[in-house]
């Protein structure tokens, strides 16, 4: 009997691990092979399509780097008369904001006895009284590339209504640095340009993100989360049958975590928010499949259903090595499985991140791995608390994204 109900849960497991494998490999192939940038700047449109857009930047306690984001999103090569930035500045010390409101920044100041992105972001658009076309949402570590909301305009022109950036690493300083960019990567591979690729709408990121101004207006009025708020952000656009699309080229520099501390405190509200959210749209998801609104289920279901990247990199060379004690057949088969999601990494990680470097980082990978797996004994906590994670760099200092600006300047 104990031996059945081994075999039992073996095949569970395995089936399980099948999944999420095979999900992540369809998408990895189809965004290697299949995607298709959707905007050029050969297209119509190309120009500026005369769109106002509102950069909103929701800040909490970000003295040391905001300045800094300021200047350069002040430096974006759009029209000028034609973006507006607004800083939300929650809980800034009081030199600072009088430095911001030197610039030409519109600065609001907000305070909460619980801080959230999306109770700071509805306090900017209740305030801003001026029409806008565009809402484009930034974290406070943000750089955009110079060209963003060129490329950005480029693409409501030809037909968006939901756009998502593509966000790389701002510095590759660290080990944990480097790991961090390397998991981004791969997810903007696998849930963006494959879920693109594949006709499905992209997931969102929580910053550099551009939606219609009204739109993105009314549905952040209807949400009120602690944490991962993009993810019900994302699946109020797609229920309305709106297409999120990915933009491959349009850079958003973001700051990866540098301490094995903040890539535990970040990871723990990634996992927070997959879980949470998973089990409270399911049965909504399940809704809009019969609909045929497969995106809605794909963003409610699948992508939070599979494991978690780092935990399949860890859990299936163990598996394979104990199926073998359950069969040659069933060992084959684990080990199969495994060599296909190194095939499915390997189609998703960037050549120019696969360095000496990286090699170094794949040292501390046991710890991160170890790490997130901490993280699952603190999910409920991090949904009830505002999780701040500590930016300190202002600049770019992302060395393949510099040596690449030199050899084609």
């Amino acid at each position: 009997m104990g031996e059945f109900i081994i075999k039992i849960l073996y095949r569970i497991v395995f089936l399980y691990c099948a999944f999420s494998v095979i999900y992540l490999f369809v998408l990895s192939f189809w965004g290697r092979l299949f995607y298709r940038r959707r905007v050029t700047g050969n297209d119509a449109g190309s120009g500026s399509g005369g769109r106002r857009i509102a950069l909103l930047v929701p800040a909490y306690k970000e003295d040391g780097i905001i300045l800094s984001t300021a200047e350069g999103l002040l430096s974006l090569d759009y029209p000028r008369h034609l973006f507006d930035i607004f800083i939300i500045a929650d809980s800034f010390k009081s030199e600072t904001l009088a430095a911001l409101r030197g610039l030409q920044v519109n600065v609001i100041e907000v305070s909460f006895e619980k801080s959230t992105k999306t109770k700071s972001l509805n306090e900017a658009f209740r305030r801003i009284g001026e029409p806008y076309d565009i809402a484009l949402i930034c974290d406070a570590d943000n750089v955009l590339a110079a060209d963003f909301l060129q490329k950005i305009d480029r693409a409501f022109s030809a037909g968006a209504r939901a756009v998502q950036g593509c966000r790389v690493a701002k510095n590759l300083d660290t080990s944990f640095a480097i790991l961090d960019a390397c998991s981004e990567a791969i997810n903007n591979h696998i849930f963006r340009k494959g879920s693109n690729a594949i006709g499905l709408s992209s997931a969102v990121i929580g910053s550099g993100m551009a939606f219609e101004y009204d739109m993105v207006k009314d549905i952040l009025s209807r949400i009120d989360a602690v944490g991962g708020f993009d993810k019900i952000l994302q699946l109020e656009v797609v229920r309305q049958g709106i297409s999120i699309w990915y933009l491959d080229d349009a850079l958003v520099f973001d700051e990866k975590v540098s301490t094995s501390e903040a890539f535990q405190q970040q990871r723990r509200r990634w996992v927070s928010s997959q879980f949470i959210y998973f089990k409270r749209f399911f049965l909504p998801a399940c809704g809009q499949l019969i609909k045929g609104n497969l995106s809605y289920f794909n963003l409610a279901v699948l992508c939070n259903v599979v494991l978690p990247r780092a935990f399949l990199l860890a859990v299936l060379p163990l598996f394979a090595l104990g199926s073998f004690f359950l069969g040659v057949s069933w060992g084959l088969a684990a080990t199969g499985l495994w060599a296909l999601y190194m095939l499915t990494l390997a189609l998703a990680l960037p050549a120019s991140l696969i360095n000496r470097d990286l090699w170094r980082a794949v040292l501390r990978l046991p710890r991160a791995v170890g790490l997130m797996l901490g993280t699952l004994f603190q999910v409920k906590k991090a949904n009830k608390t505002f999780i701040h994670t500590v930016h300190t760099k202002t600049e770019v200092t992302n060395y393949l994204f510099t040596e690449n600006k030199r050899k084609n300047g």
